[in-house]
């Protein structure tokens, strides 16, 4: 067991040494600041993710995320941490938000303090988000869902993932979101739905607000003032902010997979090692 905790000793140390979060200052275009956004993260221990709120809020920092939408699944608590965290640190400005599970249809609720309740359809719950001063945004809304927005659901959503991870898992996938995306005007948000796999802004939301605070990113999503872009550099999102991004030297992409730094592949590679370790000498000892 020396050798599992010697690994584990150089994992934290090599964390440690790591390049510290730090926080981009947003661009400015035109009278707009521009905002790099993730509105759909999870956090542990509900919702099967493997960072907890303080951490998400660290990593969404390190990623130069400026402005973030913690999801629980039903549930609002864990968010509410995450930007208590947020604001007691100087991190990224926090939403506080929920991602409505039901069988028939997933939804984003940015912006609410009060859970709610997963068991009304679309059209219901798109009601009580807006009631309490939410945005209300169709979550990876691929074909199966489809049917749970009718007529009276679309009348009243804000926005729709255009970019999700599923969207570079294969063409049909991101089809069927773009199709979704062009049934009516909406805010073109991308989202990393994180919970443990890949990281917080693969897929990212850039903001175009007049002022950096909670209310203005939701007024900006709340009006599409929006931009989402994808792996081929194509803009979703209003025409005219798309414009004024070109011509200030455009936007990253999203969906590209980062390299992380020597001591962060460091701290990884002897932790995976130490667990490892103290597995195999489990087993010998059984």
């Amino acid at each position: 067991m020396r050798a599992t905790a010697v690994l584990l000793f150089v994992a934290a140390v090599a964390g440690l040494l790591a390049p510290a979060p730090r926080m981009s200052t947003p661009a400015r275009m035109g009278e707009y600041r521009v905002l790099a956004g993730d509105f759909h993260i999870h956090m542990f221990p509900l919702d099967e993710a493997t960072l907890a709120p303080w951490d998400v809020v660290l990593e969404a920092r390190r990623r130069g995320l400026d402005a973030i939408a913690l999801m629980g699944h039903n549930q609002v608590w864990t968010a509410k941490v995450g930007r208590w965290f947020s604001r007691l640190t100087g991190g990224p400005l926090v939403l506080v938000g929920e991602e409505i599970i039901t069988p028939a249809y997933d939804m984003i609720a940015v912006g609410i303090e009060q859970n709610v309740d997963w068991h009304g359809t679309a059209a219901e719950s798109i009601a009580k988000i807006h009631r309490q001063g939410g945005v209300a945004i169709a979550a990876h809304p691929l074909r199966s869902y489809w049917p749970a927005y009718d007529e009276a659901a679309m009348a009243g959503l804000d926005g729709a993932e255009v970019l999700h991870p599923m969207a570079f898992a294969g063409p049909r996938f991101a089809a069927e979101l773009r199709q979704f995306y062009e049934r009516k005007p909406l805010t073109a948000i991308g989202s990393s739905d994180f919970h443990g796999t890949i990281y917080p802004g693969f897929s990212r939301t850039y903001v175009f607000v007049r002022e950096v605070t909670e209310q203005a990113v939701l007024d900006a999503l709340r009006e599409r003032r929006t931009v989402a872009v994808d792996r081929d550099r194509h803009a979703y999102g209003d025409v005219e902010l798309i414009g004024l991004a070109e011509a200030n030297g455009g936007l990253p992409r999203s969906g590209v997979v980062t390299e992380a730094d020597g001591w962060s592949r460091l701290s990884r590679a002897a932790a995976l090692a130490g667990m490892l370790t103290a597995l195999l000498c489990g087993f010998k000892r059984a």
